[in-house]
């Protein structure tokens, strides 16, 4: 079967979305899903989580995007808004019809856990024929986590400190064919 799908995995801090941004980058369609990005950790090492559109220039951190606050033990997760907010960005992703895309989703982790639909939105991306291009925490094992990892028309790459530039190029090279699938498909 066809691995349309690349799904970056490793640690916090190894240059998971710093890969990622850098691959869309280089993609010549529009770019649909969603970004998470942290506040900087507190004294306690409590951080909050927002998510975004990878086309939100104006990365607002609000009530409305906010999807919880973490420790890495301890966590508080709204999942109100990964059920609306976060199908939504998903939805836009494989309802666009009217040109190609790819979805990105960066970061997939332990806290939509308790989002069903969200679960299962991102999971019917992994479906369906448009690429998706996603990161994911390495050693969280949940059903939702190990379903994307699984699932058969996924690669993972596992990214370290020590890989993260070669990784680039060779997925830079899959990514490049990307473009010439669109390019044909025009």
């Amino acid at each position: 079967m066809d691995k349309r799908h690349i799904v970056i995995s490793g640690q916090r801090g190894v240059g998971k979305s710093t890969l990622i941004e850098k691959l869309l980058r280089e993609i010549e369609v529009p770019v649909r899903g969603f970004f998470t990005r942290s506040t900087p950790r507190n004294e306690e090492g409590y951080h909050s989580i927002y998510i975004f559109r990878p086309t939100d220039r104006e990365r607002k951190m609000s009530r409305a995007n906010h999807i919880g606050d973490c420790d890495g033990r301890n966590r508080t997760i709204n999942v109100d808004v990964f059920e609306t907010v976060g199908v939504e960005f998903l939805r836009e992703g494989f309802h666009d019809t009217t040109t190609s895309s790819v979805i990105a989703m960066d970061e997939l982790g332990f806290m939509e856990t308790e989002a069903r639909t969200f679960c299962e939105t991102a999971l019917s991306c992994f479906d369906g024929d448009r690429h998706v291009l996603a990161t994911i925490k390495a050693h969280h094992r949940t059903e939702f986590l190990d379903a994307v990892r699984s699932h058969p028309k996924t690669e993972v790459f596992d990214i370290t400190v020590e890989n993260r530039d070669e990784l680039y190029e060779r997925l830079r090279t899959r990514i490049l064919r990307w473009n010439e699938e669109f390019r044909s498909a025009r």
